[in-house]
C-alpha cells in the first residue's frame, strides 16, 4: 500500500478539493511529491497568512518547543501566552483589552455567544443569511451559508433569528430602483449606499420575533466568507452598531477569516468605522497552528464567571509563541500593507478580465479576500462553471476554492506575502481557465 492509499481510512465526512499529497510549503507555494509545484491561493482557507513556513514562525516554534509544549490556562501562566496578550494590545482595536484563548474559530464564536449571555442575561442571537460562524452544534445554529452544513443535526440550540445580509450585487430592491449593484458592490465599504432595507428588517425582528430585552448579540462578519466573500456598505455595520447602542446588545465581529491583515487592514472593522463589543480570532492568528481567541472589553470580560467556560488546550504554549511571531511578522514585514497594494492589483487585473468575459457577473473583496462571481447569461449562478474552472486551473498549477451558497463564486485568499508577479500569473491562469 503506497502512502497516498491511507487516504480510503479517513473519514468521508471532508468534502475532498483535491487529491495532491504536498511534502512541503514556502512563501506562496505548495510542493507535491510527485514534483510538481503550485501557487497556493487557498491559503489552508485563510490560516497561512504569512506564507508557508515563514522563518520567523519557524524559529519561534522551534524554541519553544525545547522550552514547554503545554501550561494548563487554569494551573500556570507561561511566557507566550502573556507575549500574546502584549502583542495583540497592539493590533486589537481599542478598547478591546481582555483576552480569552481557544483552538478554533468554532470554539471562539461559541465562547463569543456563553460571555454575550452571561454578561448580558439575555438568551437570543441575531445572525444574518449567508454567514458561517463554524459546524459545532451551536455554532451550526448560527450558520445559514449552506444547507449541508445544517442537515441532519437537528434540534440545533434556539435563540437564533436569521436577518438578511447587505448583498449589493443581488439586492433585488437596488435592482428594481435601477441602481448598479456590482458597482455599489465593488465600492464597498466605501459607500453608504442602501442597505436602508437589510437594518429596517433587523429593527422589524425585534419588534416581532423577540425583543431588544431578550437579544443579547448581534453576531456579523464584516465581510462574509463562505458566503460569498460579500462587502457591505459601511452603512450597514454601522447602522448595526447604532441598532445595538440604543438596545444594550453587544455586537460581535466575526473575524475569523478577515482577521490578521486579510483584508488591508489588521482587521475588517477597522475599514468600517465600526468598534465591537467582541471581536472574534481565529485562522491567520498564528500561521498555521491551531489558536483562536476572543477580545473584549475589560467590563465586558469581568461579567463572564469564573469557570463556568475553559478548555484544555486553549492558549497552548507552542501555538502562543506561533501566534506572537505572527503578529511580529505582520508588522515586521509592513504584510498589511502589501495585502491592501495586491489585493488593489488582483481586482484590477480580474476586472480586465470581466470586461474580457461576461461570466464574471461581479469581483469584489477587501484586501487579498477576493471573490469572482461566475454567472450564465441571464445573471443566475453558474456553478458547473465554477466547478470546471478551478479544475483547469489546478490542472495549471493554481489552487483555488469556491464559496458562496450556489457554489459559484471563485475566491483569491493568497497569503499576504504574495508578490505582483505572483498574482499576474494567477489571474493570467484563471482566465485561461475559464476558456478551457
Amino acid at each position: 500500500m503506497t502512502l497516498l492509499e491511507n487516504q480510503q481510512h479517513l473519514s468521508p465526512v471532508w468534502a475532498r478539493y483535491t487529491d495532491i499529497l504536498v511534502e512541503r510549503g514556502e512563501g506562496a507555494c505548495l510542493y507535491a511529491a510527485d514534483g510538481r509545484s503550485y501557487l497556493d491561493f487557498t491559503c489552508g482557507i485563510g490560516v497561512t497568512n504569512t506564507g508557508h513556513c515563514h522563518p520567523r514562525v519557524v524559529a519561534a516554534i522551534r524554541e519553544q518547543a525545547g522550552l514547554l509544549l503545554h501550561g494548563q490556562a487554569n494551573i500556570v501562566y507561561h511566557r507566550p501566552m502573556l507575549e500574546l496578550v502584549a502583542a495583540l494590545r497592539n493590533v486589537v482595536p481599542a478598547p478591546l483589552d481582555t483576552f480569552f484563548f481557544s483552538n478554533s474559530g468554532a470554539e471562539a464564536v461559541e465562547a463569543s455567544l456563553k460571555l454575550a449571555r452571561q454578561a448580558t442575561g439575555r438568551t437570543d442571537v441575531i445572525v444574518f443569511g449567508g454567514g458561517f460562524h463554524g459546524r459545532t452544534a451551536g455554532a451550526m445554529a448560527l450558520t445559514t451559508s449552506k444547507g449541508k452544513y445544517r442537515g441532519g443535526y437537528a434540534p440545533l440550540p434556539s435563540g437564533v433569528h436569521i436577518a438578511p445580509f447587505a448583498y449589493c450585487y443581488r439586492c433585488e430592491i437596488a435592482r428594481a430602483a435601477g441602481k448598479n449593484t456590482a458597482a455599489i458592490s465593488a465600492a464597498a465599504p466605501h459607500t453608504s449606499a442602501c442597505c436602508n432595507d437589510p437594518l429596517r428588517q433587523v429593527r422589524h425582528m425585534l419588534q416581532t420575533e423577540t425583543v431588544p430585552e431578550e437579544v443579547a448579540a448581534i453576531l456579523v462578519e464584516p465581510v462574509q466568507g463562505e458566503g460569498g466573500y460579500i462587502v457591505p456598505p459601511a452603512s450597514f455595520l454601522q447602522g448595526l452598531r447604532q441598532i445595538c447602542d440604543e438596545h444594550g446588545i453587544l455586537l460581535v465581529a466575526d473575524e475569523v477569516q478577515t482577521g490578521f491583515g486579510r483584508t488591508g487592514s489588521f482587521f475588517a472593522v477597522e475599514q468600517f468605522g465600526v468598534i465591537p463589543d467582541i471581536l472574534i480570532m481565529a485562522k491567520g492568528i498564528a500561521s498555521g497552528l491551531p489558536l483562536s481567541g476572543i477580545a473584549a472589553r475589560h467590563d465586558v470580560m469581568a461579567k463572564w464567571h469564573p469557570g463556568s467556560h475553559g478548555g484544555t488546550y486553549g492558549g497552548n504554549a507552542l501555538a502562543c509563541a506561533a501566534g506572537v511571531a505572527t503578529v511580529q511578522a505582520i508588522q515586521e514585514e509592513r504584510l498589511v500593507d502589501n495585502a491592501a497594494r495586491m489585493g488593489a492589483l488582483l481586482r484590477t487585473e480580474l476586472n480586465g478580465v470581466q470586461q474580457r468575459n461576461t461570466a464574471l457577473g461581479d469581483v469584489r473583496g477587501l484586501g487579498l479576500m477576493v471573490g469572482v462571481e461566475l454567472v450564465r447569461g441571464d445573471g443566475s449562478p453558474d456553478a458547473a462553471l465554477c466547478k470546471r474552472v478551478l479544475a483547469a486551473c489546478r490542472e495549471r498549477g493554481l489552487l483555488l476554492l469556491n464559496c458562496g451558497p450556489y457554489d459559484n463564486v471563485v475566491r483569491f485568499i493568497p497569503p499576504l506575502v504574495v508578490n505582483d508577479e505572483q498574482i499576474r500569473r494567477a489571474v493570467r491562469i484563471f482566465e485561461e481557465a475559464l476558456g478551457a
